[in-house]
């Protein structure tokens, strides 16, 4: 009796077994992570009765996860890759929506300034036309300071962002850490931790939202490990992360991870989850477009004031600037920016723009070699340009480095510049009267009294550059331009080779220069007129004019100095027509490039483009983590269907197990009433 009373109490234990188990998958059906378990039944010895072997009941020998680790490493990959792919899809829809829409973008901006100059220019003794004109300016300014300024508060956004998610690594590190020392100890004594194991992987799901990490595992122990090894996890150890200001440029934070004894930058090494993805914006997106806007506005800022510079005002002196010096001390000061670590002394390199139409927007390396030479590496990875000398000049893609040699920097210091970062920010209006729009052209020809040919002389401009900006080297003032005239264009006689010969004669008489024409056709020629300076030298100072037409002998033109500002609009013209000059991005031989609306175009359109992939790069990401999920749940979330079908059947198997026991109480009653 006793052996079928041991026959049913082991079925009852096994049955009260499988249905604990049946309800614990019932009750955490909706538990992020939880893997259904089953239980594994075994049966009991045999005791030899007689010849044969009789069963002793059965054992319930194990409690097991329904599991399989490599649609659940496939689902740590979608994971991460989703979270990647979604921060960076939400960072640059804003971007996109900023640059391209028509009240928050530069073009309309743009347009509407060379509307309204088109205006002023063929009107240029309109004093509303050329208000109009500055309050055009004023909103193309104003456009550009709020792109960068939404800009730079995206950027500080990201760190911000930055900061709380390191964070929030550092917790899931320490939770599997923790769950790691559990599950070491609950397997040696011989256990296994089911909940503790889903705990754990579910953990390390979280994690990969955050950050891209690879597991390695042994003895039911987890490593986690970042980019190209870095150890987040070991053991029952975890090393923390933590955001802070880059060792160059203290605006962009990079990620560093945290040892025992020392710390390492792992920012170049990260990708996946929502930290890969907002750096991967940050560096593929928002570094870039920043550059690339304030390369636009420098254009902008330095072409108009050149040609501004390059005409007579209203009150017949020549232009003054419209938007603020590009070379001023702030700009210069912004361009250049210290290393942590370099040896104490000045972050300023000096970097001052030399031709804004030659700009790139790329970053720039400096890298002090030794103590009196430098290299400069750009960031698309072109060679390294140099050695250059410590105190020379050199001009790299349009801008000028000039290093101190009084001792500010050591040998094995670096610097980033970034010569047109702030550029956007940095653009502003200071012209305020609007007589000092210089639209009249500085110089008009006048033909002789006696002249009996053809000819025509036009297009008069001057080739010298005007010292726009007061520096002490960058071009001629009004009064070398004024002491320069007038000058005469006599003609001789054409001769037998169809060319025909004039000379240059200056206010006195005196033949300055000379050269020749192909009658009948339009000939660009350069004057250059000798100017004694008041230290005794002499430079030239010159204009460059088309002459046409067949002029006969003795026919002569006097180039004079226009004393009415008012009276032309021909640098009116020629500031029409950078609307459509190649002005950005031309090459050191003066090929290629494109007009300044061209180039915001661009931009909008590389940033498009990247927005249409990564809203591409979303949807495949969130389709794979889902068809990832749902592999991963036909296998192991709870299927309550399933568990409603198991909860009647173990109950049953319970119902019976108690009837042996019944079966064996009623025949031992039988047999006690017997006696």
């Amino acid at each position: 009796m006793a052996s079928l009373i041991n026959i049913g109490m082991s079925g009852l234990n096994a049955s009260q077994g499988a249905l604990a188990t049946v309800g614990n998958n019932i009750a955490n059906a909706n538990t992020s992570g939880y893997s259904r378990q089953q239980i594994v039944q075994g049966s009991g010895a045999s005791q030899q009765v007689g010849g044969v072997f009789i069963g002793t009941g059965t054992t319930l020998a194990d409690v097991r996860r329904v599991y399989n680790s490599y649609l659940d490493a496939q689902l740590q990959t979608t994971t991460s890759l989703n979270g990647d792919a979604q921060a960076y899809l939400d960072q640059i829809g804003t971007v996109d929506k900023l640059l391209s829409d028509k009240n928050t973008g530069v073009s309309a901006a743009l347009s509407s300034f060379f509307s309204s100059l088109q205006t002023s220019a063929a009107a240029p003794g309109d004093m509303s036309a050329r208000q109009l004109l500055l309050t055009s300016a004023q909103t193309l300014s104003n456009r550009f300071n709020s792109i960068s300024s939404q800009l730079n508060q995206q950027n500080e956004g990201i760190n911000s962002q930055l900061d709380t998610l390191t964070s929030m690594v550092n917790q899931h590190t320490a939770t599997i850490a923790s769950l790691n020392k559990q599950i070491a100890q609950a397997t040696t004594a011989g256990n296994t931790p089911n909940n503790l194991l889903d705990a754990r992987n579910e953990a390390v799901r979280t994690l990969n939202e955050l950050v891209g990490v690879t597991v390695q595992e042994h003895d039911n122990v987890y490593d986690i490990t970042l980019g190209t090894g870095q150890t987040l996890v070991q053991g029952s150890t975890s090393n923390t992360l933590s955001a802070v200001p880059g060792q160059v440029d203290k605006s962009q934070f990079s990620i560093q991870i945290n040892y025992q004894q020392s710390s390492s930058d792992v920012t170049s090494v990260l990708s996946g989850g929502k930290i890969g993805g907002l750096l991967r914006y940050r560096d593929d997106v928002l570094a870039p477009a920043i550059n690339d806007l304030g390369r636009t506005a420098i254009v902008v800022a330095d072409a108009i004031n050149k040609q501004l510079g390059q005409g007579l005002d209203a009150n017949g002196e020549f232009g003054s600037s419209m938007f603020n010096n590009i070379n001023s001390e702030k700009a210069i000061t912004q361009r250049s920016l210290a290393a942590t670590g370099n040896s104490a002394g000045s972050s300023n390199l000096n970097v001052s723009i030399s031709d804004s139409s030659q700009l790139t927007a790329y970053d720039y390396k400096v890298t002090l070699t030794s103590a009196t030479e430098y290299t400069v590496q750009r960031s698309d990875g072109q060679d390294a340009k140099g050695p250059f000398k410590l105190g020379d000049k050199q001009v790299i893609d349009g801008f000028t480095l000039q290093l101190p040699k009084d001792g500010a920097v050591a040998a094995g210091d670096t610097f980033k510049v970034s010569p047109t970062r702030s550029g956007a920010s940095n653009i502003g209006v200071q012209m305020t009267d609007a007589n000092k729009l210089a639209f009249a052209g500085p110089l008009v020809a006048g033909a002789g009294g006696s002249n009996s040919g053809t000819g025509a002389v036009g297009g008069l401009s001057l080739s010298s550059v005007l010292d726009i900006y007061g520096g002490v080297d960058l071009g001629k003032s009004q009064s070398d331009i004024e002491g320069a005239m007038p000058v005469r264009i006599a003609f001789d006689e054409a001769g037998a080779d169809g060319t025909q010969t004039y000379r240059v004669l200056n206010e006195a008489g005196k033949e300055i220069g000379k050269g020749s024409i192909v009658p009948g056709q339009d000939n660009k020629v350069t004057i250059n007129v000798p100017v004694t300076n008041a230290d005794g030298t002499t430079t030239n100072v010159g204009f460059d004019t088309v002459i046409s037409g067949s002029p006969g002998k003795g026919d002569s033109f006097d180039i004079k100095f226009n004393k009415d500002g008012k009276a032309d609009n021909r640098n009116g013209n020629e500031l029409l027509a950078l609307q459509t000059k190649a002005t950005v991005g031309v090459g050191k031989d003066g090929t290629g490039g494109v007009s300044m609306a061209t180039s915001y175009s661009q931009l909008v359109s590389k940033v498009g483009g990247k927005a249409s992939q990564a809203a591409v790069d979303g949807t495949a990401n969130g389709a794979a983590l889902a068809y990832a999920k749902e592999v991963r749940n036909s296998v192991s979330q709870v299927n309550l269907d399933e568990e409603a079908s198991n909860l009647v059947k173990f109950q049953q198997y319970y119902t019976a197990s108690s009837q042996i026991i019944k079966a064996a109480q009623a025949t031992f009653s039988t047999l006690i009433n017997s006696l």
